[in-house]
């Protein structure tokens, strides 16, 4: 008796139960319809599921076997003999650590955009608020509008309200509750396509889109995502008044990139390859007009 009650006390000491409300860390084992599984070490293995699984289900939903995780302990033994676990209190630590590690390792992943403003879109990875910039949205997406008309630009972007879209993590910082992330960063690394181009060179591309300030060409293949911007006074010498009147879409156009901005927009002018004709009135360039 002794004996069996001196066995029971050493497997007490080596599976060491957690206490009811700490927090633990774990590695996903498994998964199930509504319940993850988690191994806990030298004690009994833990489960979250039903109304614990539904509240962390955006984070749960795509977890993998072997990823860490932090749990708050509820139940120390259920009645299937495991620790009832839930993400709820441990969910930002455990977000936080996963977000770094998808930036450290320059993976994408996909979030749901909430609701936009005049600067950009907001979203929510792993229940943590993130902002996506308008000048980090791809060539595709970016609102083609005059910049100035702040209304014009969130009437583009509340379009993307209710919509997942595929983003890598440029800048995360738990300290600062800051959470950047970048669609464009997911097609290529636009400093290094541009690293191809520079002022002055010569590109032919096809229009993508005609606006009432100028029309859009997207770049030759292998750079399908990168666009520039013809303003309509480098459509041609002469004053253009409306530029689908001359330019329509799927157009093949050739033009010389005259601008490379640092967020990586491209400006381009057909007028500056055709020759200056004496008598006609031109249109009036300006740096201003190369921003809309």
């Amino acid at each position: 008796m002794k004996q069996q009650t001196a066995t029971q006390n050493n497997l007490n000491d080596l599976i060491k139960l957690p206490k009811m409300g700490s927090t633990i860390e774990g590695i996903v084992i498994g998964t199930g319809r509504s319940a993850v599984y988690v191994d806990l070490g030298p004690t009994r293995p833990g489960i979250i599921y039903g109304r614990e699984f539904l509240q962390a289900k955006n984070v749960l939903k795509n977890i993998q076997p072997g990823t860490r995780i932090k749990c708050k302990v509820l139940e120390l033994e259920n009645e299937k003999g495991y620790v009832e676990l839930s993400l709820k209190d441990a969910q930002g630590d455990f977000g936080w650590d996963k977000l770094e590690e998808i930036r450290d390792k320059k993976e994408t992943t996909k979030v749901k955009v909430v609701s936009a403003n005049k600067g950009g879109l907001l979203a929510t990875v792993f229940g943590i608020p993130a902002f996506l910039p308008v000048s980090q949205l791809s060539s595709k997406n970016y609102p083609k509008v005059d910049d100035r008309d702040g209304s014009k630009i969130l009437k583009k972007l509340q379009e993307f309200v209710g919509q997942e879209i595929e983003v890598k993590i440029i800048d995360v910082s738990k300290k600062e509750n800051k959470l950047i992330i970048s669609e464009k960063a997911t097609t290529q690394e636009i400093s290094e396509i541009l690293k191809r181009y520079k002022v002055g060179d010569i590109v032919q591309g096809e229009i993508s889109e005609v606006t009432n300030f100028g029309a859009f060409v997207k770049f030759p293949v292998p750079q399908p995502d990168l666009e520039g911007l013809i303003h309509v006074s480098e459509i041609d010498w002469k004053i253009i008044k409306d530029p689908t009147e001359v330019l329509k879409p799927n157009d093949v156009v050739t033009a010389q990139i005259i601008k490379i901005n640092d967020d990586g927009r491209i400006f381009l002018s057909i007028k500056i390859l055709k020759k200056k004709p004496r008598s006609v009135k031109t249109a009036d360039v300006s740096e201003d007009n190369l921003e809309q």
